[in-house]
């Protein structure tokens, strides 16, 4: 353990467990991600599929992409502006120079007149995360489709166990937890009383997503807009984003309290509220197809306690917590938890 190369693992592959892993292996440590699903990003996401491939090939309209998770994502802090330059110059992000808009709570229209940078992944929303996995290269190993089911500290250091592989033959020296809050929560509560505490004081509250595909443009006066009337709170043509391909596509999400009220609600049930919201909105033709994903823990409640530091982190056990929701609930705090953490379990030979 007092060896300056340590073995660690990092749980969940999202913005902040990446940056984690490569602030950890920048100084020489080595470092295996864990990832429950196919590939990394988290709820940096996208969804890619097609619609009647046979019919509508010819028209080249037959597949579709749609982000489906964080929309976009700002750049204040110097560290994480330096890291959005290198996505950008590698091709993995661009700014979105979309209309913003605004909808009151009488149904009026205002023109957004912030001149706030807001960039996104491209060609999609996961590319970031995939970059920055590439970028990690041998000095990480990526586990794909192994969910983390129960970790152990053992004599050699910590056991991982996942439901599809069991028991990983290696043993770490430090374990990183970039989980949402309750998963977080159920992972440590036998192991780690006093980070499933942390966990369990920050609520985590769900959101409804809906992409919509269209034959033709919406009319509508915005590439975005914040609603702030009925179950609706934002809605996005995605096809406008930079390096987007395919048909006019759209998403809309409900809002955090109506997804909380309606989480256990069929997928059909939620396609047909929020489309009717939508049609509110402006008159614009029926989709062509529509898709609803439910995301348990989107974002976290208002005025949640979380560490000061943004992170937390038992230098005597080498377990740390890290992700958006110890850190104001945005991709940009996400990256800086990670690599906040990171910096406390290689201090001080790591720069902040």
């Amino acid at each position: 353990m007092n060896r300056s190369r340590k073995e660690i693992a990092v749980v969940g592959s999202g913005m902040s467990g990446l940056a984690c892993a490569a602030a950890l292996t920048a100084v020489g440590h080595r470092v295996d991600v864990f990832e429950k699903s196919r590939g990394p990003a988290g709820r940096m996401s996208t969804r890619r599929g097609e619609d009647d491939p046979c019919a509508e090939r010819a028209a080249g309209q037959s597949t579709w992409q749609c982000d489906h998770g964080a929309q976009y994502f700002t750049a204040s802090d110097p560290r994480f502006r330096a890291e959005v330059e290198r996505w950008t110059q590698a091709g993995a992000a661009a700014l979105w120079l979309g209309r913003i808009a605004s909808v009151d709570a009488a149904g009026g229209w205002a023109t957004s007149s912030r001149a706030t940078e807001r960039f996104v992944g491209t060609p999609r929303m996961t590319s970031p995360a995939t970059w920055a996995l590439q970028e990690l290269g041998d000095r990480a190993g990526f586990r794909p489709q192994h969910t983390v089911q129960k970790v152990e500290r053992v004599a050699e250091g910590w056991a991982v166990s996942s439901a599809e592989h069991g028991c990983i033959d290696a043993r770490y020296d430090a374990l990183m937890v970039a989980l949402p809050a309750p998963q977080a929560h159920a992972l440590l509560a036998s192991v780690a009383p006093a980070a499933a505490v942390v966990a369990a004081s920050v609520p985590m509250r769900g959101s409804w997503a809906l992409m919509l595909r269209f034959d033709a443009p919406v009319d509508l006066p915005c590439d975005g807009a914040f609603i702030n009337t009925g179950p609706l709170r934002w809605i996005a043509r995605d096809s406008s984003k930079p390096g987007r391909r395919g048909p006019e596509t759209w998403l809309l999400h409900a809002s955090a309290e109506w997804s909380e009220a309606h989480i256990e609600d069929d997928a059909a049930t939620v396609t047909r509220t929020l489309l009717a919201a939508f049609a509110t909105l402006g008159d614009h033709p029926v989709p062509r197809a529509a898709s609803a994903h439910r995301w348990r823990y989107a974002d976290t409640a208002p005025a949640s306690p979380t560490p000061e530091a943004g992170h937390w982190w038992d230098a005597e056990q080498q377990l740390g917590l890290c992700g958006d929701w110890l850190n104001g609930g945005k991709v940009e705090g996400a990256w800086l938890s990670g690599h906040l953490l990171a910096h406390r379990l290689s201090a001080p030979s790591l720069p902040t």
